[in-house]
């Protein structure tokens, strides 16, 4: 039976790792290249071309809708998604993929996604399945402000956030800590891609890794350097930057 070649693109090396072990079993499927980020993953199927793309939806530099964008539609491999996304979400998978595995995905589950690219692969059905994808990209491309609420992972389940509920956001790298009602959720985005999906009338950026709700702010202190200590009402003192105080500034007038 014909092989077939696979990249994995997923940010976090021990997912690439589990990906890579789980297809041990499919000995028709090679993996020609790893990558760790957007840039990456779009250079190393540019070069290899798979037949198979294992591609996680959050990651660094480009996410995963970015990265098919560049690519030339009529020459686009059987995408498999690997997401943390929220169930409504879903649901767009399940209608545009070919498959998805929701992170943390079982065997199980990975062994019939493969079933079904396996099945498109060998019944050179992906030109039917082409523009179902080209669909969901421009749904993506066509995305509005964040929903009322965020379905946040966690060991326990999964947390529904109301936005405005919010009271602060910082960021960690590729990781963002939610602040809201004394509670503490965390969730895997960039704090750039984060703050274009939200009411800039309602949330300001007083610093490169901090975003507030301006509903919650008590009151603005002058600092140093025409900076501002911001206090919220739960008595959370932030430090604005130089760069971001101009917009602080704006809410005094």
């Amino acid at each position: 039976m014909k092989p077939f070649t696979a990249v994995i693109a997923d940010d976090e090396a021990l997912a690439r790792e589990r990906i890579r072990t789980l297809l041990e079993p499919f000995s028709r499927v090679q993996v020609a290249a790893e990558a760790g980020n957007g840039k990456d993953a779009l250079a190393a199927i540019n070069e290899h071309r798979p037949a198979l793309l294992f591609l996680d939806v959050q990651m660094p530099e480009m996410d995963g809708f970015a990265v098919l964008q560049e690519l030339d539609p009529n020459d686009l491999p059987c995408v498999v998604f690997v997401t943390a996304y929220d169930e409504f979400a879903l649901r767009a998978f399940e209608v545009h993929a070919v498959d998805y595995l929701l992170k943390p995905f079982t065997r199980q589950r990975f062994e019939r996604a493969m079933e079904h690219a396996l099945q498109v692969l060998d019944q050179s059905r992906l030109s039917q399945v082409t523009p179902r994808l080209l669909s969901l990209l421009q749904s993506v491309a066509a995305e509005g402000p964040l929903r009322d609420r965020i379905a946040i992972r966690a060991e326990q389940g999964i947390y529904f956030l109301r936005v405005s509920n919010i009271d602060w956001v910082e960021a960690s790298r590729n990781y963002l800590r939610l602040h809201a009602g004394g509670q503490q959720h965390v969730l895997r985005e960039t704090l750039k891609k984060f703050q274009e999906r939200l009411d800039p009338a309602r949330f300001l950026r007083v610093h490169r890794s901090v975003i507030i709700n301006i509903d919650f702010i008590q009151r603005l202190e002058p600092w140093f350097h025409g900076e501002y200590m911001v206090v919220l009402r739960d008595g959370t003192q932030l430090t604005s930057s130089r760069n971001y105080s101009e917009q602080l500034r704006a809410l005094l007038r």
